[in-house]
């Protein structure tokens, strides 16, 4: 390169390769500036092929890393989590290209209503008939910014592919250690949203599976809109420094967040109190926060206790507890009389769900800590996982305020019923609870039926980038057509949950949120309510990603060969193992 060199050094070895990467990204970067839409169409048609050929080494690599056993239902995870949703992003982005490249809005066909506060959503879920069988039930909506016209949504989506010769120059992405999806997709989207490609440095957690990444991302490894490096803080503070990028994305921590912005020590005081970033350049970031699940009281069989009691666990232990937006404090009612059953089926069902590793770095110093703050914490799965009752008065307890990113979960009970417990819980989760980016609310049919216009209210007042009612925020960043991200407001300064947003695969201006809405009841038991007008009707049984889901492995394997090109025979076979969860 011929900018001026980092002041951070490497060895050689690995900073020449560094460059001569750079070199072919700036290549690249022309390359991609003369593709036009439907070239770039068919270019992720083709990616889409190599992903879905890689997707069983993908699955197993990263099974293999987070020490999950052969012939664990858990496993499913890995294929969801990883080459699923990645082959659904590219099928969305391909629609959007064809949209765009069609001289259609990314928009046309999509409904647009009305939410609180002056803002419109688009309803973007289901976004294909095929979502109609694999999410029943589901529902899915972006909201955007307070003021927002209904012209002004559809004239921006499309974002970069609007002005696609523009070069949005070379980004740096420093990928997520936790979920295997998360780096590629934040590739994806600098690539989409702002044309830029990319050199990811993907963390240590994920090396094992950099070959499968760079055989499932040929096409755009061929053509140098990718390249991908392995290292730790010494390449990251290498890269962060290096002159080529234009723009730096993270998920990870907001203290690694403070430390590329700016920098340690003294000098990141002094840099502080001048306004003067280290970073040169614009930066976007996902970096997690503290979620609650908010538990609206209502009157609940015993099987609705255990059901959501397990959809809890799921939402706090899938992947170990090792996700940005896992469940971490239980909002219940203190008024609500079956707060005492709905307690003890939680406490079973945490104890009960299936072991598994708790693999994430650190985690150990983690759960010490959660120890020594809360000697009075429920303890099982031989010490690795906790249940914590919270003083809701306490003025700075660390469940609420520290994302633990481990089985820690925090209980806590809030005054009223209805209307003003709901109120309580959003005041809550805004004002106490640390972070963003996501937040759950669980309500019955004929509770949210009482509440009329009062839930959107509450949803409206909930100042999180996810929400998810009836759903988990980590079945969210599944669905591509939904925004992942913080609540708008993050700075420099003060960053929160992050700056910006990801996925989004309409690529849609001025986002403020996202919102899913599930089936309280799975089938068959939700029928009775749904044939009452009380309760949303579905076709699918206890969803494969509940780590309770006994038949979990086989279904989500099936389903990322279906999204690979397999046949509706073999998804009907997978549909039918999955009425076995």
């Amino acid at each position: 390169m011929t900018l001026e060199q980092p002041a951070a050094i490497l060895p050689d070895a690995p900073r020449e390769q560094i460059e001569a990467d750079l070199e072919a990204l700036t290549t690249g970067s022309r390359v991609w500036s003369t593709l036009g839409l439907d070239q770039r169409a068919r270019l992720l048609g083709r990616l889409r092929d190599t992903v879905g050929a890689a997707a069983e080494d993908w699955a197993l690599t990263a099974a293999v890393s987070k020490a999950l056993p052969a012939g664990s239902p858990l496993r499913g995870e890995e294929w969801l989590s990883g080459p699923y949703t990645t082959l659904t992003a590219l099928d969305a982005a391909v629609r959007t290209l064809r949209a765009l490249a069609g001289e259609r809005s990314p928009l046309d066909g999509v409904r647009l209503t009305d939410a609180p506060g002056g803002r419109i959503r688009a309803h973007v879920l289901p976004a294909e008939p095929i979502d109609r069988v694999l999410l029943s039930g589901f529902r899915g909506e972006v909201w955007l910014e307070p003021g927002v016209t209904r012209a002004e949504a559809v004239a921006a989506a499309g974002l970069g592919q609007r002005t696609p010769t523009r070069s949005g120059g070379i980004g740096l992405v420093l990928g997520a250690g936790n979920v295997t999806s998360i780096p590629v997709l934040d590739v994806l989207y600098e690539l989409l949203s702002a044309n830029r490609v990319c050199m990811l440095k993907v963390n240590p957690t994920q090396d094992a599976l950099v070959p499968v990444f760079q055989r499932a991302f040929a096409p755009l490894i061929e053509l140098g809109l990718l390249r991908i490096v392995r290292g730790g803080g010494d390449v990251g503070a290498y890269l962060t420094q290096h002159p080529a990028f234009s723009h730096v994305h993270i998920t990870g921590s907001a203290a690694t967040f403070d430390t590329i912005v700016w920098g340690t020590g003294e000098d990141a005081a002094r840099r502080r109190a001048a306004g003067d970033p280290a970073l040169s350049v614009p930066i976007t970031a996902e970096l997690g926060g503290v979620s609650p699940i908010i538990v609206v009281p209502g009157r609940w069989s015993d099987a609705d206790l255990r059901f959501q009691a397990e959809h809890i666990v799921t939402m706090r232990l899938q992947n170990s507890g090792h996700n940005c937006v896992a469940g971490q404090v239980v909002l219940l009612s203190a008024d609500w009389p079956q707060r005492g059953a709905f307690l003890a089926a939680l406490r079973t069902a945490y104890a009960a769900a299936p072991a598994r590793t708790v693999w994430y770095p650190r985690s150990s110093q983690t759960l010490a800590a959660v120890a020594e703050a809360y000697p009075d914490a429920t303890w099982s799965a031989d010490g690795t996982r906790a249940i914590v009752q919270v003083d809701r008065d306490a003025a700075a307890d660390a469940v609420q305020t520290t994302e633990y990113f481990a089985p820690v979960l925090g209980v806590l009970a809030l005054p009223g019923t209805g209307r003003a417990f709901l109120d309580a819980a959003v005041a809550h989760a805004n004002d106490r609870l640390t972070g963003t980016l996501g937040a759950n609310v669980l309500i019955d049919p004929a509770t949210e039926a009482e509440l009329g216009d009062g839930l959107d209210d509450a949803l409206a007042g909930l100042r999180y980038g996810s929400i998810a009612v009836n759903a988990w925020t980590g079945a969210m960043f599944t669905v591509p057509g939904l925004s992942w991200g913080a609540f708008p407001g993050g700075t420099l300064e003060h960053v929160g949950s992050g700056i910006g947003v990801v996925h989004n695969a309409r690529l849609l201006d001025r986002v403020e949120r996202s919102v899913m809405r599930g089936p309280f009841r799975p089938f068959p038991r939700m029928i009775p309510a749904a044939v009452r007008g009380r309760g949303t009707f579905t076709v699918l049984p206890k969803p494969p990603w509940f780590v309770t889901a006994r038949t979990g492995a086989e279904v989500s394997e099936g389903l990322t060969r279906f999204r690979a090109g397999g046949s509706p025979v073999g998804l009907a076979a997978t549909l039918a193992k999955a009425f076995r969860a």
